[in-house]
């Protein structure tokens, strides 16, 4: 549990806590929230809570009961398995459960207790990403795309650009300055989102801070992966990569038609450079008329991790490690694009994979922007999830919109541009390697088919209002969706973010479950009528265990990360696993068929990421105050995403008309 009692040397109560309301109260000139020095320019905000205030005192990602995670792990089984197969995986999970499990726990609990700074799957999870050996193109890097700049004026490619990479940096030096506002997920925003709880906060110890939190209702998130986002990149290695952070480094990668770009965006104080001096550099970038690259080096990026990892040691031994160096320690990279796609899919092609060589796919973070300023953010999975993205995010898009550095009437200050075009120095042998690895990328993008949705007929608080939460109603439609098409239930995957322990990464929520099971059977199959009463019945059921398991996951008390980690336990220690890890049906359950994520806030326009399998569905979806989006990712011809498209809509059409009480139309 929460161990409240680390707080007795600070206060024993809420009683004891409202003493320090008046002193809070008191202190109002003493504590501000912004500064008012002209360095201000450079951050966003200057919080009077420090960024890292709650860290030290994270509560630990809790390792399950085994009995509980084997009792999770056969339930969502079930809904995959033939009755044999399930026989067959009780016996082994029963024998498991009293041998080597037992064991194994045991061990795991007690490394766990050795390692008090951080999670127990805190390791293996990166080590899972990092001793990958798939290209991280389709197979890890997903994009985000923002919204329109909601001033037509401001959306173009120069002015957004330089409003972003201010926005950017100002975010960087704020986090980096420990004056971010830290993440707080607020239970109760009107008794803790608010000045006096952020006093009340700042005059509690940092070790016991996140206890004085709680008594608020409000739970402080990790924050430990905002380090790799900036001056951050993947080296390939043979076997496993490495994760390198440069904070010396203070210049920016622009790309461009596949050619590099650097010029300086901190003076050597670390302060940012005035946005006339940042404009003229991309200006000038824009102008450049270099043809495209003949020779992309960015496309390694996209090989085979070993293939990459050699090929960067022969780039080395030519002659171009001081052009690597540059290229990894940038701030981020920014890849400017010269057309102006409007179709959603192409859009989705641009932001998720693009042309051969035009994303350095290693860097941490990279933006993304066409002609028409349609921007994106494509990150590397490796380091770190969406919530750290996705705080990002949402603060450049604020601070770009409304803060803005340069205006349509800045005029280009084409003087001060100091720009550095990279070159790299190829031999014979790479220049084959280079035309090896670009036909192998297109023949993979060519191989992914993208669809996409757009649904108006109702919305989130049309869906909250019916008694139903939004997401279980997005997860059932997938359900239903993937039922009708193919007739099954299948290994359903969907991210949840553990966040609020220390060193949170995240846990699976697995929506197939039982009720959902039923729910298709309602829906899809043909049996004597059901009233629209029973219909939204088992709706309603969906969304309750939807709940549950969201919870759990949330809390660290789902199944899949507690056997990730026994399971490499067993591989690091023993070098064998129990046949509980070699039984088909754990392959099978892992073997991820609907593979689904969303992410919510104003400022997202569109998401997507490709199937994690080849006979799988790559599910990107929102569902919002304005409409519900569906971004979908298949490899054909094993699976049809425009096919899938109709049977989500169609889910939805069934959904909406029971909710209004009426009985949906039977597909002809």
């Amino acid at each position: 549990m929460l161990k409240l009692h680390r707080l007795k040397y600070c206060f024993r109560n809420k009683n004891r806590l409202r003493i320090l309301q008046p002193l809070a109260s008191s202190l109002d000139e003493t504590f501000q929230c912004y500064s008012s020095s002209a360095a201000d320019k450079d951050f966003l905000h200057r919080s009077i809570l420090a960024t890292d205030h709650f860290q030290a005192s994270l509560p630990r990602l809790p390792i399950p009961e085994l009995e509980d995670t084997l009792k999770k792990y056969l339930e969502c089984q079930q809904q995959i398995l033939t009755d044999d197969e399930y026989d067959q995986t009780v016996d082994i999970v029963n024998k498991f459960k009293v041998t080597e499990g037992l064991d194994l726990q045991k061990r795991l609990i007690a490394k766990d207790k050795q390692n008090k700074d951080t999670s127990y799957v805190t390791k293996p999870w990166f080590d899972m990403y990092l001793k990958s050996r798939l290209p991280i193109v389709l197979n890890y890097n997903p994009f985000i795309s923002f919204q329109d700049d909601p001033r037509p004026e401001y959306q173009n490619q120069l002015l957004r650009s330089t409003n972003m990479i201010v926005s950017s940096l100002k975010f960087m030096k704020t986090m980096r300055a420990n004056i971010l506002e830290p993440d707080i997920y607020h239970l109760n925003p009107a008794k803790s989102d608010n000045m006096r709880f952020r006093k009340i906060m700042r005059m509690i110890p940092s070790p016991v801070a996140f206890y004085g939190a709680y008594m608020y209702k409000a739970f402080p998130l990790d924050m430990s992966q905002y380090k790799n986002l900036f001056n951050s990149t993947r080296i390939p290695r043979p076997g496993k990569d490495e994760l390198v952070v440069n904070k010396e480094a203070r210049h920016l990668l622009v790309m461009r038609n596949g050619n590099f770009y650097v010029f300086d965006v901190l003076d050597a104080s670390g302060n940012i450079l005035e946005p006339g001096v940042i404009m003229a550099s991309l200006h000038q970038i824009m102008q450049d008329q270099s043809p495209p690259n003949s020779e992309p080096v960015a496309v390694f990026t996209a090989e085979d991790r070993d293939v990459w990892a050699s090929y960067r040691e022969k780039l080395i031994s030519l002659g171009n490690e001081e052009t690597l160096k540059l290229i990894d320690s940038s701030v981020f990279a920014l890849c400017l694009e010269d057309d102006k796609p409007t179709d959603p899919n192409a859009i989705t092609r641009k932001f998720l994979h693009g042309e051969a060589g035009r994303i350095w796919f290693d860097k941490s973070l990279s933006l993304i922007m066409t002609a028409a300023g349609n921007t994106c953010v494509n990150f590397e999975h490796a380091w770190g999830d969406g919530v750290a993205v996705l705080r990002y995010f949402n603060e450049v898009f604020e601070d770009s919109t409304k803060k803005s550095v340069v205006h349509p009437s800045t005029s280009v200050q084409t003087d001060a541009a100091s720009v550095r075009r990279l070159e790299f120095k190829l031999d014979q042998e790479m220049k084959e390697n280079l035309q090896q690895s670009v036909k192998k990328f297109n023949s993979t993008i060519q191989s992914l088919d993208v669809h996409h949705l757009e649904y108006y007929k109702y919305t989130k608080s049309y869906v909250k209002k019916s008694g139903m939460s939004p997401d279980s109603l997005m997860q059932l439609a997938i359900q239903l969706a993937y039922y009708r098409q193919c007739k099954q239930t299948v290994a359903t995957y969907e991210s949840c973010s553990t966040a609020a322990f220390k060193h949170g990464r995240t846990e699976t929520i697995r929506p197939a479950t039982t009720e959902t099971k039923r729910a298709c059977t309602l829906f899809v199959d043909d049996h004597p009528a059901v009233s629209a009463e029973e219909l939204k019945k088992a709706m309603m059921a969906c969304s309750k265990k939807h709940g549950s398991l969201t919870r759990n996951a949330a809390m660290g008390k789902g199944f899949d990360r507690h056997l990730f980690g026994l399971k490499i336990l067993a591989e690091e220690e023993d070098g064998r696993l129990p046949e509980m890890f070699t039984d088909p049906n754990y392959q099978k359950i892992n073997h991820i068929i609907l593979s689904t994520s969303t992410v919510s806030s104003p400022a997202i326009l569109i998401g997507g990421f490709a199937p994690v399998t080849p006979n799988g569905y790559g599910v990107g979806y929102s569902i919002e105050d304005s409409r519900i989006g569906f971004n979908v990712t298949s490899y054909p011809p094993s699976t049809n995403a425009p096919d899938f498209i109709e049977c989500v809509t169609k889910a939805l059409d069934d959904m909406y008309e029971v909710l209004e009480g009426r009985h949906p139309a039977k597909s002809k």
